[in-house]
């Protein structure tokens, strides 16, 4: 089952959302803020990605955290960080069989579904 992770009013998700659904792409659209996301989940997507590629570094969430907290982050401080904060994921989040994407950009999903 393909899941797209994000928030309901994030443009990018909807543009997300409204691409899987033309392209008649049966999916599950996980919103991480009202339907909450795992540790577990976190520690995976950031042994996928690494940190860095998981998290939105353009996103007021993450320009809030004072300097101290970003110089310190690894791969294992970044978990709790994003469990408190969900909004520091880039967004949407595709999680198809063993592929992850984040962002939208038509080429990457169709690459991802060809």
């Amino acid at each position: 089952m393909t899941t797209l992770y994000g928030i309901h009013n994030c443009d990018t998700v909807k543009k997300a959302r409204k691409w899987l659904e033309q392209n008649n792409i049966d999916h599950q659209f996980h919103d991480f803020r009202k339907d909450g996301i795992t540790a577990e989940q976190v520690t995976q997507w950031v042994e996928a990605l690494g940190w860095e590629g998981l998290i939105n570094k353009r996103s007021t969430t993450w320009k809030g955290l004072d300097e101290a907290t970003k110089a310190g982050l690894n791969d294992q401080s970044i978990v709790p960080l994003i469990l408190e904060q969900p909004t520091l994921i880039k967004r949407p989040l595709l999680e198809q069989k063993d592929a992850l994407a984040v962002g939208f950009k038509v080429p990457q999903y169709e690459q991802v579904f060809a």
